[in-house]
């Protein structure tokens, strides 16, 4: 039987060589390439036989949920496992809605998530108990769209205006969805909404 070959994404490099020398480790996985960020693991993806991609949340050029939509909308058969640092609970929720098979967090141990490469490759799910229990705690993400946007602009400190530059809105608009987003996350002001909205993995 041929091995599980497996891309590693990873902003870290450290992250990504110990996850190889791991995974190097089992018999029946393959590491076939190490990737820094999400938009280098569709190309790995794209140019080579992949039956499993891990992939990180948060990455430069392309994050790890983005990448994971756009990999399973490409028709390769390739499979996602998110493996992150942030166990919050939005962003398990994001991920299975770009099509991601699995969830773990990096502390799993190496043996664990070897297993949880081979449920995805077989069609499985493999997700963190706790972070499963902590989304389900949780609750659905409550902001629309728009409003996940303005927050996530908002969070970098921008003003009303800059965010309405940003996203081609107006500042009342802008200042329109602030007021919904903190109405609906139950907080005093932005910021605190802001705050919210990451600590949660909504934005």
């Amino acid at each position: 039987m041929n091995p599980i070959s497996v891309v590693i994404a990873d902003d870290q490099a450290l992250v990504r060589a110990g996850l190889a020398a791991l995974l190097d480790l089992e018999p029946d996985i393959r590491v076939v390439a190490q990737v820094g960020d999400g938009r280098e693991a569709v190309a790995a993806v794209t140019s080579q036989h992949v039956d499993v991609a891990l992939l990180d949340v948060e990455m430069p050029v392309l994050d790890g949920l983005e990448a994971t939509r756009e990999i399973t909308a490409g028709g390769s058969g390739t499979r996602c496992l998110i493996v992150t640092t942030f166990d919050r609970p939005g962003y398990l929720r994001r991920a299975l809605e770009a099509g991601a098979s699995g969830f773990v967090v990096k502390d799993t141990p190496a043996e664990q998530l070897a297993e949880a490469i081979r449920r995805v490759h077989a069609g499985l799910r493999a997700i963190d108990p706790a972070v499963a229990e902590e989304s389900l705690v949780a609750g659905a993400n409550p902001l629309t769209q728009r409003e996940q946007d303005v927050l996530r602009e908002s969070a970098n400190g921008a003003s009303a205006k800059r965010i309405a530059a940003a996203l081609h809105l107006s500042p009342g608009t802008v200042r329109n969805h602030l007021s919904s987003a903190i109405g609906k996350t139950g907080v005093q002001n932005r910021s605190e909404a802001a705050a919210l909205a990451l600590r949660n993995g909504w934005i």
